[in-house]
């Protein structure tokens, strides 16, 4: 076996990111130990890596930034975070106001948004199947439902003819979530069909809202869907990374914990 001091430096990255694999964060200090090199050193293999959107720097060392499972159907995940969503729900409800145009997309925490929602006087554009079922028959709700192709996972309308829609539609604020949100790697989804539909939908809105339990925040997923600067507002749970949520209002986006 090839001792770790006299790997290459790609073998050594390649090391490094197995040992935080195990550890979840490694100062640049146990770096130097363990492979017996420089801090200058260290801190390039740890510059090389986070350029990669494999670890995330932090003060005085590193640590890995996740990969987002596969999601399951909506079906499956409605009770997954339930107690989290619930609470993002009426969070980010409440700062919906009467009389707006506001836009909700698919998945499981719009949908408690829209929960929220279906007592107010407001107008909604949504490609969600489950919120048009919600709301079809509240006369206080005008509801525009965007055609398209339906992601039968999702109960979502997708692909070129939703987004033909959109390019027509304009409204106060865009209400969605997102599979992964990392700091390096922004706003990411894992099926790239459904990612040009959102980049489509947050071109839709003057104000984005994107609605994210902690299981969402740091980690990244296949597809890229937006810089974080697409984002106006983020509502999240209490569980969420501190430093994470200061990072994010450092680049003046409104975290609110719910």
């Amino acid at each position: 076996m090839t001792a770790l001091n006299a790997l290459s430096s790609y073998e050594r990255q390649q090391e490094l990111t197995r040992l935080l694999e195990r550890s979840g964060r490694l100062s640049v200090s146990q770096i130097c130990e363990q492979f017996s090199i420089s801090e200058a050193t260290a801190r390039r293999d740890l510059d090389t890596l986070s350029g990669e959107g494999i670890i995330r720097r932090v003060h005085g060392g590193a640590v890995l930034i996740r990969q987002a499972t596969p999601e399951e159907p909506i079906l499956r995940r409605s009770n997954e975070q339930e107690v989290e969503k619930e609470r993002i729900g009426r969070a980010t409800a409440a700062l919906i106001q009467e009389g707006e145009t506001v836009f909700l997309g698919s998945g499981t925490t719009v949908l408690q948004v829209a929960q929220n929602l279906v007592t107010r006087t407001i107008t909604v554009i949504t490609n969600s199947l489950p919120i048009i079922n919600l709301m079809s028959e509240k006369e206080n709700i005008s509801l525009i439902a965007l055609g398209g192709v339906l992601r039968d996972s999702e109960l979502s309308f997708i692909g070129h003819i939703a987004e033909q829609a959109l390019a027509e539609l304009r409204a106060d604020k865009v209400v969605i979530g997102t599979r992964a949100i990392s700091l390096e790697q922004g706003l990411t989804n894992d099926y790239l069909p459904e990612t040009l539909t959102d980049r489509a939908i947050l071109g839709a809105g003057r104000e984005t809202i994107i609605v994210a339990d902690h299981t969402k925040c740091g980690v990244i997923s296949t597809a890229y869907l937006a810089p974080l600067a697409a984002m106006r507002i983020l509502v999240t749970d209490d569980k969420t990374d501190a430093a994470f949520i200061e990072s994010l209002r450092a680049q003046g986006i409104n975290v609110i914990v719910a």
